[in-house]
């Protein structure tokens, strides 16, 4: 291939596609190189869907995209072993359309999506990896790939290949991904009927519910559970940084199964058939690791970026987003006549500054470094709330201002005036 192309999108997940649609539809030449068999081919796994970030994209997407249920009611749990402590927003709001988050299997939608894409008027290539960028001085001006004959040429390449990104480390771009800002999360799909997922859940039609988790259950690591609703099956995980399994030595699906195993986790996978498993890389840096975003002739979107908001387990919305915007300063530059270089692209950053996904990429920007120095945050605090509302709870004869004395001695033993105070600015300092 020698033929020359507006630009080159590398990857057709979440963010690939969005530039490559969002281009294509503009008139752009667009070409969409994909490693996988089909887009999504290598996603087996659920997931959630943000509607607002798709809707500025593709307006009717929802009459026909592949969505499982609408989400209504939002859990989070702390547990310890044998318990957990949660609070759950349910709203009959969200039980209205527009619906506002979806659950989806992955291989799915991408495939759906491609064939948007393919609609928009882009060429879309699978089977296929890039080697490396065609490089001109220190501009990037294309692509080599495993075909014969396969350089390809463009006026920008946007990356778009997941977090491992190895084109842009290969290019020089950024450094090697450090095993304290990667996650390694595993998934299982297990399949139940729809009724029994509906009366375990309390939701009917198409609603859904999805429960977010930690304390215990990554055994002292950092990082969380979840558990999706399907129309015919959940969708489980966990994950946790690199790091912390080398350190301790676990095994991620091991700890899928310990966490499966939960008295108030067990009971909602029970009876399921499980058909599908995956592991895969999560980017939880934040703010502070995010390599360079673009340069000459070349822009980062996605996970490639450490788009990933941790906190509020937001990735599909800003994989999109970035995608949109990465495409929205190439459709400028070509109807302003300019060329795709480092000055000219900056632009993109600059619209990213002004959106949401930088907005809370920063202010969440301490809390990475605060979780990897504090991991009493999921060990020791996950055991004493439970521990306290076990103690209130219960009806033993045991008047309440002495449980109360119990409880404040339970937390000063185990971390101190000096080491709650400590926590607790801590905490104001990641969320202010």
């Amino acid at each position: 291939m020698t033929e020359k192309f507006d630009a080159i999108v590398v990857g057709a997940g979440q963010a690939g596609n969005a530039a490559a649609y969002t281009m294509a539809k503009a008139g752009l030449k667009v070409l969409q190189i994909e490693r996988g068999e089909y887009p999504g081919s290598k996603n087996v796994q659920g997931a959630i869907l943000y509607a607002d970030a798709l809707e500025k994209i593709i307006p009717d997407f929802r009459d026909d995209a592949p969505l499982e249920r609408h989400l209504i009611e939002q859990r989070v749990w702390i547990l310890d072993d044998e318990s957990y402590v949660g609070t759950t927003y349910r709203s009959n709001d969200f039980n209205k359309p527009p619906y506002n988050r979806y659950t989806i299997i992955r291989a799915q939608f991408d495939k759906w999506y491609s064939k948007k894409v393919q609609e928009a008027g882009a060429l879309v290539i699978c089977e296929t990896t890039v080697t490396d960028l065609h490089m001109d001085g220190e501009r990037v001006v294309g692509v080599k790939t495993d075909r014969t004959g396969g350089s390809v040429y463009a006026d920008v390449v946007i990356l778009a290949d997941g977090v491992n990104s190895l084109l842009a480390r290969k290019a020089g771009f950024h450094e090697e991904l450090k095993p304290k800002d990667v996650a390694l999360a595993v998934k299982e799909i297990h399949f139940l009927p729809e009724s029994t997922i509906e009366s375990r859940f309390n939701v009917s039609g198409n609603a859904g519910v999805v429960i977010e988790m930690a304390g215990k259950i990554t055994q002292g690591m950092i990082g969380t559970g979840f558990l999706y609703t399907n129309k015919e099956s959940l969708t489980i995980g966990v994950g946790c940084l690199l790091s912390d399994f080398k350190k301790q030595g676990i095994a991620p699906y091991a700890l899928l199964e310990q966490m499966k195993a939960h008295p108030a986790i067990k009971p909602l996978i029970e009876g399921g058939e499980m058909k599908e498993y995956t592991a895969h890389l999560i980017p939880e840096g934040g703010y502070h690791a995010m390599p360079p975003l673009c340069g000459e002739g070349w822009m980062i979107a996605g996970d490639a970026g450490m788009f990933v908001n941790g906190v509020h387990r937001e990735g599909s919305n800003l994989a999109m987003t970035t995608g949109q915007l990465a495409a929205e300063t190439v459709i400028e530059l070509k109807n302003e006549n300019k060329p795709c270089t480092a000055k000219h692209l900056a632009r993109y950053r600059a619209k990213l500054d002004a959106s949401f996904v930088m907005k809370d990429l920063k202010k969440y920007k301490r809390l990475p470094e605060i979780f990897e120095k504090n991991h009493q945050f999921f060990t020791t605090y996950p055991e004493l709330m439970n521990r306290a509302a076990h103690a209130m709870i219960a009806v033993d004869g045991v008047d309440k201002k002495s449980k109360e004395r119990a409880i404040r001695r339970s937390f000063l033993n185990a971390r101190s005036w000096k080491g709650l105070m400590g926590d607790a600015f801590k905490l104001w300092r990641a969320f202010e």
